[in-house]
């Protein structure tokens, strides 16, 4: 007995002392991770050029979400990127209007979709962020009012608010119409994407279509498709659920992340969007939430005023969970 005591205690000092050692040498005691995933740290640029690069790259990002330029262009860019040890890791399309009565407005969003997919190819990065489409159908519900039910077998609405939904009706098959249409051109977009092996992102955005994370999440993986996943913008749908609820909802199909927040009104119906951390995203149960899906990629600040030092250092607080 006497014996193990004695190891016990050598062991145990032997493992104090170094310690000790290495906050010497380290100049302090480093904490064990407290994640299992790693979140990386980018701004977004439209054309990405030595002077802005050099900017993010002096402010501390590891990278940048860059716009549509032609496949030389982002070559080249991908170059300078690559010189100063940055990443282009994704290509902002933004909105398309695949649900258009025009075929000639949707042909050309299609169009513009692939340039975004061949400049993401060359630009080195793996995804293109995509809005789909939009409507502004009224009467619909207030954010606070939604209570969406849907067909989990053609992923329509079936209702959106508690009982009668009579008064919505134009809305609900506004969004029905525009599920299909998404349908078909994000299917056409798919021998694409897997040319270029860049993932199709779908954003959730202010577009008046899928407030619902369950009905989301439906639309996401009903393409049953590898390069079809989900742009999930942390502080976009506050409005409608806590951002955590997106995050478990969206899971594995969340291929990247905007950081943004939304401020609340006190009575929890409506707000504005602010500074990263100034607002009601509770960003310690969010980081929590995307450890616990396993998101290990990119986290892109979008919008805010802040100096670039400041939005790095915003930023770095949340991705330590605080």
């Amino acid at each position: 007995m006497g014996a193990q005591m004695n190891r016990r205690q050598f062991l145990a000092t032997s493992a104090m002392a170094a310690a000790g050692a290495a906050g010497i040498l380290g100049g302090r005691l480093e904490a064990a991770p407290k994640f299992r995933t790693t979140l990386k740290r980018a701004l977004i640029v439209g054309e990405p050029t030595r002077e802005n690069l050099q900017a993010i790259k002096d402010a501390g990002f590891d990278g940048v979400e860059a716009g549509i330029v032609t496949p030389e262009k982002a070559a080249e860019a991908r170059k300078i990127a690559e010189e100063m040890g940055l990443r282009i890791h994704s290509v902002i399309r933004g909105w398309a209007q695949f649900n258009s009565d025009n075929q000639q407005e949707v042909e050309s969003g299609l169009q513009v979709t692939i340039d975004a997919l061949k400049a993401a190819q060359a630009y080195g990065a793996d995804a293109v962020l995509l809005v789909p489409g939009r409507m502004d159908v009224n009467p619909m519900p207030e954010p606070w009012e939604f209570r969406v039910k849907f067909d989990r077998k053609t992923g329509h609405i079936t209702q959106v608010v508690e009982g009668d939904n009579a008064r919505y009706q134009a809305y609900i098959d506004a969004h029905n119409r525009a599920y299909d249409a998404f349908q078909v051109a994000v299917r056409r977009l798919i021998p694409v994407a897997r040319e270029t092996r860049v993932v199709i992102a779908l954003e959730n955005v202010w577009n008046n279509l899928f407030v619902d994370p369950a009905h989301f999440a439906f639309f996401v993986n009903s393409f049953k498709n590898r390069w079809v996943k989900a742009y999930l913008d942390l502080g976009n749908h506050v409005k409608y659920a806590p951002t955590e609820q997106w995050v478990a909802a969206l899971g594995k199909s969340i291929a990247k992340c905007h950081v943004k927040d939304f401020k609340l009104n006190p009575d929890g119906r409506g707000g504005n969007f602010c500074e990263i951390r100034d607002g009601s995203v509770d960003w310690p149960v969010v980081r929590k939430a995307l450890d616990r899906v396993g998101y290990s990629d990119w986290m892109t600040i979008e919008g805010g005023s802040l100096p670039f030092d400041e939005q790095r250092r915003r930023l770095d607080l949340i991705i330590a969970g605080q």
